[in-house]
Formats: C-alpha cells, sequence, structure tokens
C-alpha cells in the first residue's frame, strides 16, 4: 500500500466572498488541479480535499486523487462558521488519512489551506486548541483584504499570509503558489524524506505575517 501525501483546501464561501471573488477561488482550485496533474510525483501522490464553511460546513470534494477530481460550483452565502469548519476538517481527516499499522506505515501527515476573507462569527479558541492536538504536516491560513481576522487565523497556525488585495491577481497567484507548495511535498515524499515547514517563495501579492 503506497503512502498518500493528503490535501485540505478550508475554503471561505460566506456570503462576503459573493461575486467574482467565489468565481476566481473556484478557477483557482481547478488551475492548482490542472496544474498538479502536469506533476509525475503529484499526480502519484496528492490526494486533494475541498471544505467549504460558511453557515454550514460541506465537503465538497471528498479527498480524491487527480485522476477522479471534480470540483462543483462553489456559491457564496451566509456568515462565517470556521470554528465549526475547524471541528469538520479534523473529523474529515481522522476518518479518511491512513494510519500505521504493524504491516505498513499510513499516509504522510496532511498539510492543510485555510481561506478567510472576514472574522468567525463562532468561538474558535477551544477548538483551535483540539485543531492544533492532532498531528498536522503544514498548516497555511490566508488572510484575504483587510478585513480577514489575522488574530483568529494565528490561533490556528504560526504560519499566516496576507494577500496585498482581495483582487483576481492575488488570488490567482495564491492558488499557484497552493499548487507549487503541494509539488515541493509531493517532491519530498515521493524520495522518503520529511516535508515539514518546507514550502516556495512567495509572490509579491502575499505577505508572510
Amino acid at each position: 500500500m503506497f503512502r498518500r501525501l493528503p490535501v485540505y483546501l478550508l475554503v471561505d464561501t460566506s456570503s462576503s466572498m459573493r461575486g467574482n471573488k467565489i468565481a476566481t477561488v473556484e478557477r483557482g482550485i481547478k488551475e492548482l488541479v490542472e496544474s498538479l496533474k502536469r506533476e509525475p510525483m503529484a499526480l502519484e501522490t496528492a490526494f486533494i480535499s475541498v471544505i467549504t464553511f460558511a453557515t454550514e460546513v460541506k465537503q465538497v470534494v471528498p479527498l480524491s486523487d487527480l485522476f477522479h477530481w471534480n470540483l462543483p460550483e462553489l456559491k457564496a452565502s451566509g456568515r462565517t462558521y470556521l470554528g465549526k469548519a475547524l471541528t469538520f476538517l479534523k473529523e474529515c481527516a481522522d476518518r479518511e488519512v491512513r494510519k500505521n499499522t504493524p504491516e505498513a506505515k499510513g499516509d504522510w501527515r496532511p498539510i492543510v489551506f485555510i481561506m478567510a476573507d472576514g472574522g468567525s462569527t463562532d468561538a474558535i479558541t477551544k477548538v483551535s486548541k483540539a485543531f492544533n492536538q492532532r498531528k498536522w504536516g503544514n498548516v497555511v491560513a490566508c488572510a484575504i483584504g483587510e478585513k480577514a481576522n489575522v488574530e483568529q487565523l494565528s490561533k490556528i497556525t504560526s504560519t499566516v499570509v496576507r494577500l496585498k488585495d482581495d483582487s483576481e491577481t492575488a488570488l490567482i497567484e495564491f492558488f499557484k503558489w497552493v499548487s507549487a507548495s503541494i509539488s515541493t511535498a509531493s517532491t519530498s515524499v515521493g524520495a522518503g524524506a520529511d516535508f515539514s515547514e518546507k514550502l516556495p517563495p512567495l509572490p509579491p501579492e502575499i505577505i508572510l505575517i
């Protein structure tokens, strides 16, 4: 049994993401997957899931290989329940990621990318502590625009980036960087090496906080 590299994209689809913003996110995710399909090691190891969060939290794409990957249309509405989303994400990872057994090693530790353009409308302090107790590979939180709550995101992970604005260009560049990050990790695991903390340089549109 081969070891998969699980990747979870946790995407804000609250009402503030309506219009061009959510359409650009959908396009960026699709281009990310198409880019990884051209990377032999990513094609072999990367399994990607998309979880959307607003008032409801949904796993719109279960953890899937790139051959059988399909993203439905994303729609934005409702409030920003990030705390609920973190709990849901942890449950999905606990269910989907293969664990070590006496006979074989399980999957690599999951990589998580979180995108939010506002503050969470539910409590995340206790939830973030439980979330961080799980062993993840890398967790990257992306603040989209000035209204994103960086302080909340910093409770989830020490790796927080901010887009200079919420323009189409900045969003697409973020997904290109995510694609490069997954490609870097897949190359590392393909060689049997740890990929933690290995992230490619950020483009000018993205600032590390």
